[in-house]
């Protein structure tokens, strides 16, 4: 069944990437068929309906987000402070090479579909999960649910932030960088030395 052929499905969102790449988050479903050669119905067998393509990208492209980012926050032998900087460069440096397809995902795709939405929510809270996980079995934060509070409001921080700093590139990439960095060092140092409370 030519809909569920994973190496069509691929070609398919290859094509896709490649005219939301060129013509911007507000490409039409029928210039994606059209780059892949197909038509509009066509486009829609494979993937159920312009919601299922969405999905299908969303799933794709936070997925490969995330797999570059893991290496920067395992990375042995490193300190926090490093990993941090490089995790977030890394970050930064994808998004705004691809940033038509960044909003096409986070803007147009997660505005118009409730679905698409949850699904990309639910893929950056594994990669806050993920980092409160890292943070307890390293015994920076001894307390995993504060451990999980921070994964997640790095997680956020850096997102919203990046989000942010695609709308003013004028702002030089290492400032943003080192502004995220001090802010989870901050948080960390105040975990690691704890106030009193009077």
């Amino acid at each position: 069944m030519s809909g569920r052929d994973p190496d069509r499905r691929r070609a398919l969102l290859d094509a896709a990437d490649r005219v939301i790449l060129a013509e911007g988050p507000g490409v039409s479903m029928a210039a994606i068929a059209t780059a892949a050669g197909i038509t509009k119905p066509v486009l829609y067998r494979h993937f159920g309906d312009k919601h299922g393509l969405y999905q299908a990208l969303a799933d794709r492209h936070v997925r490969t987000v995330i797999g570059q980012l893991r290496p920067a926050i395992a990375a042995a032998g490193a300190g926090l402070r490093a990993r941090a900087a490089a995790a977030i460069g890394v970050y930064l440096d994808l998004i705004s090479a691809n940033l038509n397809l960044y909003r096409f995902l986070f803007h147009r795709a997660g505005a118009e579909d409730s679905r698409v939405r949850s699904h990309m929510t639910s893929l950056v809270r594994s990669l806050g999960e993920e980092l409160g996980g890292v943070l307890v079995a390293e015994r920076v934060v001894p307390d995993p649910v504060r451990a999980q509070v921070l994964g997640h409001a790095f997680v956020g921080m850096v997102q919203t932030t990046g989000d942010w700093w695609l709308d003013h590139q004028e702002v030089d990439r290492a400032q943003v960088v080192e502004g995220l960095v001090d802010v989870i060092a901050a948080a960390l140092t105040r975990t690691a030395t704890p106030t009193t409370h009077g």
